[in-house]
């Protein structure tokens, strides 16, 4: 019966998205999805699946693999301050602090009165249910509306991390006050310190690791799960909850700078396969029956889902100094999502005799009803606003006859364009052709940073004096921009000069080096001249992030009659593509085709799912 029963649930973990898809359910989330047809298969209804020890043990590594995750989703980047600037009072890390601030209040209100009404009479339980945000469910959101990155999806987003980690690290103070460990409560320390020395001992090491995995191996995969079983070990000892350890496993595993492929190898084992036995296990071990001839829990249920859309609403008064007040409400119910921390919080309070079983349920229950009408009433009321179009910020150092027609050409195509020169003839000659160029007589790094310029995801240096544009572009990695491009125009580089630039980060640009490319091209492919001109057809470039296109064939791709795929680039090696050459994650592909057509299939290639 054991074996027949997790046959059933791992069919069911198979069916679900099968179906999702099949009918267009696209705004329910998957989690919610499985926790319903656990509801179905379980006592409540068929009643064909019986919790057992072999469905309880992997309903518990489900849940520690989904605080795993959950750690690994955040954005550390976001949290750095750039020395000797103030923060912004309409940043996202600003906001969002205030508006968890908020919610924390709001919760707390509703918890007091909540226990006037003699529903439920642990106020700081029920503060910690109320305060919770599923940081998973919110992720999954902002990725499909394609705002994650966008400076709303951020603010969003940090609330979100919030509203886990802050109930978290809660629960384990109350786990232990009310669990009778409060004099240890200081062991846990210790835990945040095991934190701190496995992420000091393998960040050296982590590189080497990529360089000798193979295959058969998988050493970053390894490093991984010992990450989660040593803090999880670590929390349970010291008596924190084992949530908690596999929350900083992820944040450690993090902070390592994992690779996409090893994010995506991660991803698959947990969402593919163990995270789905807690969220059907969930719902399987649901009590409707029960519950509906509870009067009192029965009451419970509309309670607590108001009681969770209301403790969120409070978040639109700080959305909405930066946001538009649609959108602002908008984010407010997609925060008010709540599952993820529930099912775990509600665990702990039942393994303390804190909270009756109906009482459980009820709460389960409403955090599911949420979990469905929220997403809905987000992806229903959220309208694009000018800054989500902005695809990148791009700042050129430098005003001259390359880089004015690019910044014209990337404006156009909504890039968010800022152009700075130390040349007074050159500013007065493109100021009318520039939306955004701005004269400076000093270009250094105290200018620079004055101006914001280091404020931006891309930094062009293009200057016709290479020592220039080699001292400002190390002036700009310095300062910490992700990418920067510097031109080098003198046809005789120094190979040191070049090695030195790019040891750093910077990559370079050489007109003489293109040109070059450019002429060959042309003499052994003709094509290649209208391919260059067209301005209908051209060259294009996507690296493959969206996970419904690894591990097919070229062939089989859906838009393939549309395009012409020129060359894969795998691991920085080139690879000839043929038709049943498999695409796999991270795969660069150049391509040709109609303009229009093809920047469709760059953004579904590049889409993250």
């Amino acid at each position: 019966m054991q074996q027949l029963s997790l046959l059933i649930v791992m069919l069911a973990a198979l069916i679900i998205p099968i179906i999702m898809v099949r009918f267009k359910v696209s705004s329910v989330p998957t989690a919610v999805a499985e926790i319903l047809t656990g509801i179905v298969i379980g006592k409540s209804f068929l009643n064909i699946v019986n919790p057992n020890a072999i469905l309880n043990m992997m309903s518990s590594l489900g849940v520690i693999m989904l605080m795993f995750l959950s750690g690994m989703e955040i954005n550390f980047d976001l949290f750095r301050k750039t020395p000797g600037k103030k923060r912004d009072s309409k940043s996202p890390v600003v906001m969002a602090s205030q508006a968890f601030g908020l919610v924390v209040v709001t919760a707390l209100v509703i918890a007091i009165v909540i226990s006037r009404l003699h529903l439920f009479n642990d106020v700081l339980l029920a503060t910690i249910i109320f305060s919770t945000i599923a940081l998973g469910v919110v992720i999954a959101t902002l990725k499909e509306k394609d705002i994650l990155q966008k400076p709303v999806g951020q603010t969003i987003l940090l609330t979100a991390v919030l509203g886990e980690v802050i109930p978290m690290l809660a629960l384990t103070f109350y786990a232990s006050i009310n669990g009778g460990n409060a004099k240890k409560l200081w062991l846990i320390v210790l835990l945040f310190l095991a934190a701190f020395f496995l992420l000091w001992r393998f960040k050296q090491t982590f590189a080497w690791f990529n360089k000798i995995s193979k295959s058969t191996t998988q050493l970053d995969i390894r490093l991984a799960f010992f990450l989660i079983f040593a803090l999880v070990t670590i929390a349970e000892t010291v008596g924190a909850e084992n949530i908690l350890g596999a929350f900083l496993a992820g944040m450690v595993m993090k902070l390592l700078e994992p690779s996409d492929a090893t994010e995506d190898r991660l991803n698959s084992i947990g969402y593919g396969f163990l995270i789905p036995f807690f969220f059907i296990m969930t719902g399987d071990r649901l009590d409707l029956k029960n519950l509906f001839a509870n009067r009192q829990a029965l009451a419970l249920i509309p309670i607590l889902v108001i009681g969770f859309i209301l403790a969120k609403l409070p978040t639109m008064l700080v959305y909405r100094r930066r946001f538009k007040p649609r959108n602002s409400l908008a984010g407010s119910f997609l925060v008010a999502t709540t599952i993820t921390l529930v099912l775990p919080t509600l665990q702990v309070a039942q393994n303390l005799h804190a909270i009756t079983r109906a009482q459980s349920d009820a709460f389960t229950l409403a955090a599911v009803i949420v979990c469905i009408i929220a997403p809905i009433l987000f992806n229903s009321m959220y309208k694009l606003e000018k800054s989500d179009l902005i695809k990148q910020r791009v700042n050129f150092v430098g005003a001259n006859t390359l880089t004015v027609p690019i910044s014209q050409q990337l404006y156009k195509n909504w890039y968010d364009v800022r152009m700075v020169t130390d040349n007074e003839n050159n500013f007065k000659t493109y100021n009318s052709e520039v939306k955004h160029l701005e004269y400076m007589p000093k270009l250094d790094a105290e200018s620079l940073e004055k101006g914001g310029y280091f404020d931006c995801d891309i930094m062009v240096v293009g200057f016709l004096n290479d020592r220039k544009s080699a001292r400002l572009a190390q002036i700009a990695k310095e300062h910490g921009v992700k990418r920067v491009i510097a031109s080098q125009n003198n046809p005789s580089l120094d190979p040191k000069d070049v090695a030195a630039l790019r040891k750093k980060g910077v990559e370079i640009f050489n007109n003489f080096n293109v040109q070059s490319s450019a002429l060959r091209g042309l003499i052994e492919s003709p094509s290649i001249l209208r391919m260059l001109t067209d301005t209908e057809a051209g060259l294009f470039e996507a690296t493959v992030l969206n996970s419904r296109y690894i591990g097919r064939e070229l062939h089989t791709l859906p838009f393939i009659n549309h395009i012409t795929v020129s060359r894969i680039f795998r691991n920085h090696k080139p690879i000839d593509p043929h038709g049943d050459t498999v695409i796999e994650y991270g795969d660069h592909l150049l391509f040709t085709g109609d303009r229009q057509a093809a920047q469709e299939v760059r953004e579904e290639l590049r889409r993250s799912n």
